[in-house]
């Protein structure tokens, strides 16, 4: 079981760090690809075809900004999930390029989640599907939340 992070720049790693720091929370794993979309498409191809060949169960999550055709040629071709974390830095460019994260074609099924707590707490839920320990993680955190209130 494990995260992959597939990243359209190196500069976005700070941001998938966030992400991977909630997932240990969790005990899930980890691991940052880098391989733009735009730039090195066959790349691209590649470590799908690696991520579809590999049988434990896993989250895919894209970590692009501006153009993000990743998530897109990712959640066109994975068997995995793939979940949408934009790195939008403020305002201006999160409304200049969410729809780059939120309108795909048919059979394009990637998930937007713009927090990045949120992106790993989803990546959880999805994995504890099949793993009890991770499910119970996700519980206790539910009750711990609910607990607060």
């Amino acid at each position: 079981m494990k995260v992959t992070f597939l990243l359209g720049s190196t500069s976005d790693t700070a941001f998938a760090d966030k992400i991977a720091a909630v997932l240990e929370e969790f005990d899930i794993p980890s691991e940052i690809i880098v391989a733009s979309a735009h730039k090195v498409p066959e790349m691209v191809v590649d470590i799908i075809n690696t991520l579809n060949a590999d049988p434990q169960p896993q989250v895919v999550i894209t970590v692009v900004g501006m153009s993000n055709g990743l998530a897109g040629v990712a959640a066109a071709s994975l068997v995995h999930p793939v979940i949408n974390c934009p790195p939008y830095e403020n305002l201006e460019e999160y409304m200049v390029d969410i729809h780059s994260n939120i309108r795909y074609p048919s059979e394009v099924p990637s998930m937007t989640v713009l927090s990045p707590k949120n992106a790993a707490i989803a990546a959880a839920k999805i994995l504890g599907e099949c793993d009890e320990g991770v499910k119970q993680k996700v519980a206790d955190r539910i009750k711990a939340v609910k607990a607060k209130y």
